[in-house]
């Protein structure tokens, strides 16, 4: 797993923070059955194949939809605010970890892209610039690694932030 630099441009820095997060979220999925992945483990009904949708959902929109750019993921729905958590009969975890790879690849675009004080418009019609949606982004993965870091562990005893070695 990559470390964040110690001493790095901004972007940099923010980036590879981002994407040691998005890494430890795959790893925690790592080696687990579909039907293991669909586990709902909290009262509210997280599983980790619903943490990783949510994931793919949040990332197409604050990257791609924010700055102007396609996006896979289903739009949000008011009317139905947990439609990106629940995992659907037909999905599976093999396609939802090939969705979530081709958003980072989209989202990693963005960021390449895009300079750190360049702005779009939020899902809220509040315009933001890169840097807001970066920092956002890290504290989003952040939290969710962190519920894929106790879900995996009551699943089957799995802990740590990364593969050993």
């Amino acid at each position: 797993m990559r470390r964040v630099p110690f001493a790095a441009d901004e972007k940099t820095g923010l980036y590879v923070a981002l994407d040691r997060h998005r890494d430890a979220v795959v790893w925690k999925l790592d080696g687990l059955t579909d039907a293991q992945l669909r586990q709902p483990v909290t009262p509210s009904g997280m599983s980790l194949s619903g943490l990783l949708k949510h994931l793919t959902f949040v990332e197409d929109g604050w990257f791609c939809a924010t700055f102007g750019r396609p996006v896979q993921a289903a739009p949000f729905d008011p009317a139905d605010p947990d439609a990106d958590w629940r995992v659907e009969p037909h999905e599976t975890a093999s396609g939802l970890l090939a969705a979530y790879a081709e958003t980072r690849v989209r989202a990693d675009a963005v960021i390449d892209e895009l300079g750190m004080e360049d702005t779009g418009t939020a899902w809220t019609g509040q315009t933001v610039t890169l840097r807001w949606v970066l920092i956002h982004m890290v504290e989003e993965l952040a939290r969710h690694a962190g519920h894929a870091d106790v879900v995996r562990e009551l699943l089957d005893g799995t802990t740590g932030d990364h593969p050993p070695g």
